[in-house]
Formats: structure tokens, C-alpha cells, sequence
């Protein structure tokens, strides 16, 4: 599917359909009045009918109005004007995208971005009108013996905005929608793939090719024995219990000068949980090979910037293992001695992520990073603190903590910045180790980040959970959200300048 943008007026437009919003109370929209105005009042008797009311949600299809030269047209109610706001938007275009999907159209022209959304403008809606329709229309039926029969579909949109003067913002909110959806969507599927074929050996061959795609970027792959020379033996607890090897995968994109410090992102790749030996219960097991999202979200991330070539450098690390219970598997009670030299004693071993994520905040030090960011399918408590809308930003450093909040609401990939004061730090403490890792029921987000944060002293650090937003947990559609890789993009382009 292919997007473009043009300016012009609805009844010029040459197209299988046109698609104009009605406002509840039966208003016209600016478009949606310039057709009527040349049919001389047909979309008005229509409303007057009450044919459609203008709620959210509501849609008709029209042919052949008088004075418009396309084949037919889409109504979509847009509820109360004053009212159009972001999430209401997001609902417009989901249901106007699965209409046209479902009717089997091939082409459409959208005057929906040129509704007046509060606080956003021309550019943020095409943008947004990309990203949900490409998340509306995606599917993952890769093991479906049967594919799912499609009517023909919808190839080709075209966005419309309100003059020439703003068609070179309108082009850059394709690009950037284009190449961020492209993210997602990998981020999507690998997230969605079962764990027996994801692995984290599949995570570092999926990095492998995603570098032989992309002349920015190359790869480099740790495997147990490095990681053992590493001394980065909390890491490899993790994994001693599986079958499947720990792998560190390194994404090195390099769009930026030589001397330029790089950006470093890190994913949790734990490809499947099943909580080691403090077994989780059966209930909703088979989710958790979305424990990897992290690792899937920067993946995504390093894709959607290698196509925008942003002119940064930047590192994504794809922290890949299993955690299984067996006989050689790590216990509750052990003590980890980390990379840093820091010792662990075990509380829980479904309190896992962060004994692999510590050694990699260890492990990068050696890059002398810009800053370094993890992302994390990390605490269920971060599920009962924001549900499934909101990740949880947590971060000492409050200039990174305004930029990534920037970037989550121009994303429209919402985090909210959680407390990490030092009287939380009082929960990791141990009477046999440096610290243990679980710090009690109280607070599990916040003392799951200040236990991350003792090993990240020598650079600027924000951690990202990201367990409630990663996945959408009931429904038709269940399965990945390829969340916060938005966030994260739009965090990048900032950097980079590359902005509207």
C-alpha cells in the first residue's frame, strides 16, 4: 500500500471514493460543504433525512452526487466538532479504514486530514492517518495453513491538504509515517512469532539481516562464551536453564560523524518467561513470548531510522534469552555476582529481566554513549499502575525525561514519567548480597528501575517498561502493538533535527 498528498478541492478529485467527515447534530465539514454547495444541496437533504447523524463511527457511502467526479463518496461521522481530539481522530480513521477495506475498495482520496484536531496540525495528521491505517489493516497470519480470503485491497490513499504551501510538510509526514509504520510493523511481527521458532539465536539472525538490508548499519553477536569472557554471569543465569543459548545481538547504525557520541537503545529479549523456577501460573503462559518486545522495539526502531537515514549514530542491542525452570537452572536464594562486580541475592527468578538488562547497562559503558535508553516487558506492576494505554517512564535524568515525554505525545505513543526517589532503594536491600532483586510488592515498577538505576552511573539513562503497552491481551486483536517503537523514532528525529 502506497500513500501520497495533493491539495485540491473534493468535487475535483478524480478517484474510486472520496472520504469527508459530518460532524454530530448533522454539520458539514469545510469539504463535506464545498460538495454540497456544488450539488446543489444534496448532502444537506441526506442529513436533513437523517440518513447519517454525525456520530463517531457512523459511515455511508454515496454514488454518483451530482458535480462530483468521483465514483462515490464516504461519509464517516465525526462527532461534536469542539470535540475532535486525538483519540477521537484515531477512532475516525480505524473505522473509515476498515470500511474501505471491507468494501473491497482499491484507491481513495481522504479530506479527513484537513479536520481541525485540537492541538495538532496538517502534519500529525497525515502522519497519524498512516500509522493507524497501516496498524488497522495488519494481519499476522504467517502460520494459517488457510489464509484469511481478502476482497481486493485497498492499495493506494492519497491525503489532502489545505494548500500548496503545505504540500512539503504534508511530504514529510508521509515519510516519516511510512518508514515509522514500516518499524512497527517488524516490530509487530517479531514480536508476534511463537517461541519456539523465536529464539534468541532467530533474534541475532533477524539482526544479521536486517544489517545485510541496510549499508548504515552492521552487526556484531555475543554468544554464551563471550558473554562468559564478559564476566556477565547474572545474564547467563538467566538463561543456564534452557535449552536455547543467550545471545547478545548489536545493531551499530552509524548516520552520523565519527566523532559523534552514539545513541544506545536496549531490548529485552527474554523470548519466553515461563518465570524460571517460581513458575508463573498456566493462566495466559502462552503470552509470554511477548517478553521480548523490548529487544522487538528497537529492532523496529534501527529499521524506521535506517529508512529515514536520520544523521545519528546509534546502537540498538537486542538482549536475547529464555527462561526456563530445569535441573541447571538458577534458584531462589542464589547470589549473582554481575559484570559491574555488584552481588544479587535471588528472591524470585521471574524477576528476570533486570538481571539480564543490568549487565548490559554494564556491558556499554565501553561505547561512551550519548545516553542510553532500556525498553522492557519488565513488571506486572507497571499493568496495574497505567494499564494497557500508557507506558512507564522512569529515569534520574530530567532532560531525558522531557524529551522522551515530547516525543511520546507528538508520537501519539503516550508514557508517563513514574518517581524514582532514593527512599525506594531501601526495598532492594539484602542481608547477604549488594542488593536482591525484587524489592518487595510495594512499588514493583519503581524499585524494578532503582535496582537498574546502580548500573548506570557513568551515563545518562531512562528505562522504558513497556509491559502493559506491548501487546493487547484479549479480542480479535490480540498480539503485538509494535509499541513504543513511535515513541522511540520520533525521540531519534528530534535528535536529528529532521522535523516538521
Amino acid at each position: 500500500m502506497d500513500f501520497f498528498i495533493k491539495s485540491g478541492s473534493p468535487e475535483k478529485q478524480r478517484s474510486a471514493c472520496i472520504i469527508i467527515g459530518i460532524f454530530a447534530t448533522r454539520r458539514l465539514s469545510g469539504p463535506a460543504e464545498q460538495i454540497d454547495s456544488v450539488s446543489d444541496g444534496y448532502l444537506s437533504a441526506l442529513l436533513r433525512r437523517g440518513n447519517i447523524e454525525g456520530e463517531i463511527g457512523q459511515i455511508l457511502f454515496l454514488q454518483q452526487i451530482p458535480g462530483v467526479l468521483s465514483e462515490r463518496v464516504l461519509l464517516v461521522g465525526c462527532g461534536k466538532e469542539r470535540e475532535l481530539n486525538e483519540s477521537n481522530y484515531q477512532k475516525i480513521i480505524q473505522k473509515t479504514m476498515q470500511t474501505l477495506n471491507e468494501s473491497g475498495t482499491l484507491e481513495a482520496i481522504c479530506f479527513l486530514s484537513e479536520l481541525h484536531i485540537n492541538g495538532k496540525d496538517n502534519y500529525w495528521a497525515i502522519r497519524q492517518g498512516i500509522e493507524i491505517t497501516k496498524d488497522t489493516l495488519y494481519s499476522f497470519d504467517k502460520f494459517k495453513s488457510q489464509k484469511t480470503k481478502k476482497r481486493r485491497a485497498l492499495h493506494k490513499l492519497t491525503f489532502i491538504t489545505q494548500s500548496r504551501k503545505q504540500l512539503s510538510k504534508a511530504e514529510l509526514a508521509v515519510t516519516h509515517g511510512k518508514a515509522i509504520s514500516s518499524g512497527i510493523k517488524a516490530c509487530k511481527d517479531l514480536t508476534n512469532m511463537p517461541a519456539n521458532i523465536c529464539t534468541p539465536l532467530y533474534l541475532a539472525e533477524q539482526a544479521q539481516q536486517l544489517a545485510e538490508q541496510h549499508e548504515k548499519i552492521s552487526v556484531s553477536i555475543l554468544d554464551q562464551h563471550a558473554l562468559k569472557d564478559l564476566k556477565m554471569h547474572s545474564y547467563l543465569a538467566v538463561a543456564q536453564g534452557s535449552s536455547n543459548p543467550a545471545y547478545l545481538s548489536l545493531l551499530h547504525y552509524k548516520g552520523g560523524e565519527t566523532a559523534q557520541k552514539p545513541i544506545i537503545l536496549i531490548g529485552k529479549g527474554v523470548t519466553f518467561d515461563s518465570g524460571g523456577l517460581s513458575l508463573k501460573g498456566s493462566a495466559a503462559m502462552d503470552e509470554m513470548k511477548y517478553d521480548m518486545a523490548g529487544a522487538a522495539a528497537v529492532y523496529g526502531t534501527l529499521k524506521a531510522i535506517a529508512d529515514l537515514n536520520l544523521p545519528l549514530n546509534v546502537i540498538g542491542i537486542l538482549a536475547g534469552a529464555e527462561n526456563m525452570p530445569a535441573g541447571n537452572a538458577y534458584r531462589p536464594g542464589d547470589i549473582l555476582t554481575t559484570m559491574s562486580g555488584q552481588t544479587v541475592e535471588v528472591l524470585n527468578t521471574d524477576a528476570e529481566g533486570r538481571l539480564v538488562l543490568c549487565d548490559v547497562l554494564t556491558y556499554v559503558e565501553r561505547f561512551d554513549p550519548e545516553c542510553v535508553i532500556d525498553i522492557a516487558t519488565l513488571t506486572g506492576a507497571c499493568i496495574g499502575a497505567l494499564g494497557h494505554n500508557i507506558s512507564a517512564l522512569l529515569t534520574p535524568h530530567n532532560g531525558l525525561a522531557h524529551e522522551l515525554l515530547k516525543a511520546s505525545q507528538q508520537a501519539g505513543d503516550k508514557a508517563w514519567q513514574l518517581p524514582m526517589d532514593d527512599e525506594y532503594q531501601s526495598q532492594l536491600e539484602s542481608p547477604f548480597a549488594d542488593m536482591n532483586n525484587l524489592g518487595g510488592n510495594a512499588a514493583g515498577t519503581i524499585t524494578a528501575a532503582c535496582f537498574l538505576s546502580r548500573f548506570t552511573a557513568k551515563y545518562t539513562w531512562a528505562h522504558l517498561d513497556i509491559a502493559g503497552t506491548a501487546w493487547r491481551p484479549a479480542g480479535p486483536n490480540k498480539g503485538a502493538t509494535g509499541r513504543p517503537v513511535a515513541l522511540l523514532t520520533q525521540f531519534l528525529i528530534n535528535r536529528s533535527d529532521d522535523q516538521q
